[in-house]
């Protein structure tokens, strides 16, 4: 069978270079890193704008708006430590593929399965929001918010490890183990506070959203380094 034809560069993809015997190789084809980046940034903004659709004017002020709104603190609260948190993943992720011209599927799978944790972060959210102050109800939902965190904080450092390799398979030199694992260690703390603020989460609700907070402050500043 002829070998399937690959697309040009103008497409979306590069010609994978040949091997040994001059034959294309079909383990290297290369998309280009835009339509990954303009995808992600749609997402990203679906995202945040479905955080701010679940801000509500109270529905009734017998005590006055200025007491109603200061009841819906809880949902300023997450609004504000998911929005922070998106944001983050938006300007982090743009550093990541600042000096990335094209990408491999092994990235975009795993990007793919970034943008999905991300695009759920609204539903915590608005679990977190409602049930913050029921104590019980309240635990379980800030363990669910800390488990979509942890699990957006895996495909984070899956997804640099698939790039930085990649990076390196296209500059034919080996990865740099010290500088790949000083990003990996700070990317890593992250494994570790969401994990622990599940398990704070069961203590105390309020805790634990203040553990995300913090770390998302924690990410604002650049964590990818060298």
């Amino acid at each position: 069978m002829a070998d399937p034809v690959v697309r040009s560069a103008g497409s979306g993809t590069h010609p994978p270079p040949d091997d040994a015997d001059g034959r294309p190789s079909r383990r290297a084809v290369m998309f280009e890193k835009n339509r990954l980046e303009a995808f992600s940034d749609g997402v990203l903004a679906i995202a945040v704008t479905l955080l701010a659709l679940d801000l509500h004017s109270p529905a009734a002020v017998p005590r006055g708006l200025a007491r109603a709104l200061g009841a819906q603190w809880p949902s300023y609260a997450a609004y504000a430590v998911s929005f922070l948190v998106i944001g983050i993943i938006w300007l982090n992720h743009h550093a990541m593929f600042r000096d990335v011209r094209t990408v491999d599927r092994p990235v975009l799978f795993i990007n793919l399965a970034l943008l999905g944790v991300v695009s759920a972060i609204p539903f915590p959210t608005r679990l977190l929001a409602e049930y913050l102050r029921e104590g019980e109800a309240g635990r379980i939902a800030a363990a669910v918010y800390g488990a979509t965190m942890l699990a957006m904080s895996i495909c984070f450092v899956l997804l640099w490890i698939a790039l930085a390799r990649q990076q390196a398979r296209q500059m034919h030199r080996r990865l740099d183990a010290r500088q790949a694992f000083a990003v990996i260690r700070r990317f890593g703390l992250g494994l570790v506070v969401y994990t622990v603020a599940i398990g704070v989460a069961f203590i105390s609700a309020y805790l634990a959203l203040a553990l995300h907070g913090a770390l998302a402050l924690y990410y604002s500043f650049d964590q990818l380094r060298t």
